[in-house]
């Protein structure tokens, strides 16, 4: 097993932004804890307590009497002297997937601006994602560019700091638009889901059409004139289907949305780039044709 202090600084970063993507974030130990010694360990001191639990109530029909005797001798207590009875909370109730969804339109539909719509959803209660994300991750860029990207889900490093596409995807998307002439602060950029799932899983069914109302009305108010979609669960969100992202890639496509129709192109996420660099050359297809067509 190599040891940390075995590793350069260059070795140490790189192993450090490996667990940061596969959503690793806390590193609690310095040293290998034997759990199995821990359960032997609890399985013992069960053991004797249960022992001296028996021993104890072998000897206790010598003092009942006297317990009993102490008992009888004692006034009984009014009932403005009873103990109140200890208050018992009630369980928090989920709301329902119908009224989630139904509540999330109603708040996207009330905002007439991004900045009405952010205030909205951060305070939108109805996804159980909020409560595990330290951030919200709002729509940001330039809103009236007409070109829009739109990727599946925070990741940790945008979780940490409130903003899509931040870290090492962020830069390899920084990179891709750059490529193709274009600015990341000169495109609004967003994702399907505003809240980073833990453990960067993927959002599940019900998550997503919870969150389905929010990021149509990004689209509806930033009317943009061209959609770049990012990822596999993200072109599935909006094309529908089961085909994976290299069958959905490449392909100019008229969404409907609040409205609007916009040319629609999907490819792959930076992620996909991050994983397996033989992808990048079908990005750079899609990217060259995108780049064509935002020229006209």
């Amino acid at each position: 097993m190599i040891s940390a202090h075995d590793l350069s600084p260059a070795e140490l970063a790189a192993l450090l932004a490996f667990h940061a993507d596969a959503g690793v974030e806390w590193l609690l130990e310095e040293e290998p804890v034997d759990r199995f010694a821990e359960f032997e360990a609890m399985k013992a001191a069960r053991s004797n307590a249960r022992t001296a639990t028996a021993s104890n109530r072998a000897e206790a029909p010598a003092t009942q009497p006297a317990a009993r005797q102490t008992a009888a001798a004692a006034p009984p207590q009014s009932r403005e002297n009873r103990a109140p009875a200890p208050a018992v909370s009630a369980p928090a109730v989920a709301i329902p997937d119908a009224q989630a969804i139904e509540e999330a339109r109603f708040a996207a539909e009330s905002a007439r601006s991004l900045a009405e719509l952010r205030v909205a959803m951060e305070g939108f209660a109805g996804c159980n994602l909020r409560n595990s994300a330290r951030n919200l991750v709002f729509a940001e860029g330039d809103s009236a560019s007409g070109i829009m990207v739109v990727g599946p889900m925070p990741y940790a490093d945008d979780d940490r700091d409130g903003q899509p596409f931040a870290g090492r995807l962020g830069e390899m998307l920084t990179r891709m638009l750059a490529g193709i002439g274009l600015a990341r602060e000169n495109v609004l950029l967003s994702n399907v889901v505003p809240w980073r799932p833990p453990g960067n899983r993927v959002p599940t069914a019900r998550e997503a059409d919870i969150c389905r109302p929010f990021i149509e009305r990004q689209i509806a108010l930033a009317e943009p004139k061209h959609l770049l979609l990012l990822g596999n669960f993200t072109a599935r969100f909006f094309f529908g289907g089961s085909d994976t992202i290299h069958q959905l890639r490449g392909e100019w496509r008229e969404l409907p949305i609040g409205g609007i129709t916009v040319p629609t192109l999907a490819t792959l996420h930076p992620q996909d780039l991050v994983t397996a660099p033989v992808n990048k050359r079908f990005a750079w297809q899609d990217l060259l044709a995108f780049k064509a067509r935002i020229h006209g």
